[in-house]
């Protein structure tokens, strides 16, 4: 890295911050903003129930909200008539042939359990209300509800009927044929739960749940008796239609992680809306798999009988990466029932670990992000077959992953200690080079050229390669990035305390702050500043970055020295305690292997150097003669 380049780095790094700081905004701006952010909420509120309502909310209530958030989106979205119809209550006339009397029946509920998770089934909708995970906990421990809460069911089965209306039957009641208010399945056992709905005395729809007790998947077939003279065509739409809860305490990254995707075609396809507003995408072609998530929680839908098209709809409020805004996302795969009486379906509900889905789908764990596109062909095998393993085993014999960790930071270390034991030697050669180099830059100072072939000699003669020092940690970069992408989104961190880091998935503050400071927030984690420290440490004990660079940019890189680790402060601090205390250990022994090799350097200095060394002090000699 050459005086230029850092000179850059300084500037790109000064207007940025000077940026940050003229674009912010005053005090009547940031009470507008308020106002209006209060706004924003309390619409929200009117359009999707909270989180912490309680189920038993009043159903009228839900359907009055319901009605007036479909009500609103119709008038905004020419797209609202064909994929979401306007919600209807049981007894409404406009649902011609599939119209119920009101009070056709009570909501009633079915609880399934199983050692994994306990699901509340509706009659309305025939589907799950409530999905509680038994073995996660939501940041303020409370059970991990993953349904927003409602009355109806989750799932939704949708069709164009013969009179051109939109049917959706999570607005139908149906006959449980169940008559057990729970049913408790355990680890080796399955079990099943069928509802009815009796459209006329000659066509009905019949939906049946399979469980297994040790498995978050469950199977679901959708038995179409004598319906096709009912339907509209041969093509019905069967889909997630509920938001999923955020859990995480950090409401901005839960909700940043938000969106939905479509497998397909050995390809994933990921839907999610950058700005405010509401869209929809559809995919084409037999479909593997859809899904929606959160940041560590996700519901997945798999064909097993057909499937010709996916459709993801999406909807924002609010700015994307704020707090308050609103993220709600559907997927819904399209079968077509011509020749198929039963259409089957795969159902998951649950965390997004490596091993529980990969039991659903090879890819299903492609929605957690591991890497940019560029490096997946590597970043993807190496989370699979050596990151993920080794935490799998080692949590069988250490229950503490912040001890994996380290264990795991000496390893990646060890790995990579070709590349870095070329590279830190490459910097202290570089090291003990700079007196002559700093003797031919004085001597030739007002002939540049010279001064260039001259160095470049003093390189030769003492067989060092100025890239030396480089190239090896380039080739470190593609491991470096995944462990970054690995700590920061692996369902494996969450909630696994070390020291004073109460959940290793989250930033371990330890300091708040009287004042916020742009990017870096109002506290400080406490890792974060121990990996700092650490890189100031191994680039002071590496001689700065001024060990492999050009002679004429001493100054600056001292000052480069300071400003890295200030630098990485500022990134690292919002981040997973995790992944900042795998870089504190790495730094940490970054710093023990450049001691160790400094002191082999200046201990005993290679005949290249003394021979560079003698030839500079006889040129240096001979110039001062003729002078």
């Amino acid at each position: 890295m050459d005086k230029n380049t850092v000179t850059g780095l300084l500037l790109i790094f000064m207007i940025t911050m000077a940026w940050a700081w003229y674009t912010m905004p005053s005090e009547e701006e940031l009470e507008q903003q308020r106002q209006e952010q209060m706004l924003r909420d309390s619409l929200a509120a009117l359009q999707q129930p909270d989180a912490g309502d309680t189920l038993s909310a009043d159903a009228s209530e839900d359907a009055r909200r319901q009605e007036q958030f479909q009500d609103q989106q119709a008038e905004e979205s020419p797209l609202q008539d064909a994929q979401m119809p306007v919600l209807r209550e049981p007894g409404d006339t406009s649902l011609g042939l599939f119209s119920q009397e009101t009070g056709v029946g009570d909501t009633i509920y079915t609880v399934v359990k199983t050692p994994l998770f306990e699901l509340e089934f509706t009659n309305l909708g025939a589907g799950p209300a409530r999905v509680i995970l038994q073995d996660h906990e939501t940041w303020d421990h409370n059970p991990v509800q993953m349904i927003r809460n409602t009355t109806r069911s989750a799932y939704s089965l949708g069709f164009l009927s013969t009179e051109n209306l939109n049917i959706e039957t999570d607005r139908l009641f149906f006959e449980p044929l169940t008559d057990a208010g729970s049913i408790d399945i355990t680890e080796d056992e399955s079990a099943q739960l069928s509802y009815r709905l009796e459209v006329n005395e000659t066509s009905a729809l019949l939906f049946t749940y399979t469980f297994y007790g040790n498995s978050y998947i469950y199977d679901l077939d959708i038995t179409f008796e004598n319906m096709s003279p009912l339907i509209s065509g041969t093509i019905v739409d069967f889909g997630w239609k509920s938001a999923l809860n955020y859990t995480e305490r950090d409401l901005s990254q839960d909700k940043i992680n938000t969106a939905a995707y479509t497998y397909a075609g050995g390809v994933l396809e990921k839907f999610q809306l950058e700005a405010p507003g509401r869209n929809e995408q559809t995919i084409n072609g037999t479909i593997d798999w859809v899904s929606t998530r959160t940041r560590f929680f996700g519901q997945y839908i798999k064909p097993v009988t057909d499937s010709n098209a996916a459709v993801m709809i999406g909807e924002v409020t609010g700015e994307p990466g704020e707090p308050g805004s609103t993220h709600y996302y559907q997927s819904r795969v399209q079968s077509s029932i011509s020749g198929n009486p039963t259409l089957s379906y795969e159902l998951y509900n649950g965390p997004l670990k490596y091993y529980d889905l990969k039991e659903f789908h090879e890819h299903a764990y492609d929605v957690v992000e591991i890497g940019y596109a560029l490096i997946r062909w590597f970043a993807d095998p190496l989370v699979r077959y050596v990151i993920i393993p080794f935490f799998a085993l080692g949590s069988t014999l250490i229950s503490n992953y912040g001890i994996l960790v380290i264990i795991f930071g000496f390893m990646v270390k060890l790995i990579l200690f070709p590349l870095t034991q070329k590279s830190f030697k490459s910097m202290a050669a570089m090291r003990e080079l700079q007196p002559q180099m700093k003797e031919i830059q004085e001597k030739y100072k007002d002939d540049p050229q010279k001064q260039q072939k001259e160095t470049i000699a003093l390189y030769k003669k003492a067989k060092v390669n100025p890239l030396g020092g480089c190239l090896p940690m380039l080739l470190q970069f593609p491991i470096l990035i995944t462990m970054f992408f690995f700590f920061q989104n692996s369902m494996l961190m969450r909630q696994e305390s070390f020291l004073w880091a109460s959940d290793l998935s989250a930033p371990d503050y330890i300091l708040s702050l009287p004042f916020s400071i742009p990017f870096l927030g109002d506290q400080l984690a406490g890792f974060v500043l121990l990996m700092s420290a650490a890189m100031f440490m191994q680039t002071k004990v590496s001689g700065g970055m001024s060990g492999g660079a050009a002679p004429s940019g001493g100054p600056n890189m001292k000052a480069f020295t300071y400003i890295m680790p200030f630098m990485l402060l500022f990134i690292f601090n919002n981040f997973a305690a995790g992944l900042s205390l795998y870089y504190l250990v790495y730094n940490v022994l970054s710093v023990v292997q450049q001691l160790v090799i400094n002191k082999q350097i200046s201990g005993k200095k290679p005949e290249e150097l003394e021979k560079a060394q003698t030839s500079a002090e006889k040129k240096l000699k001979k110039g001062k003669k003729k002078k």
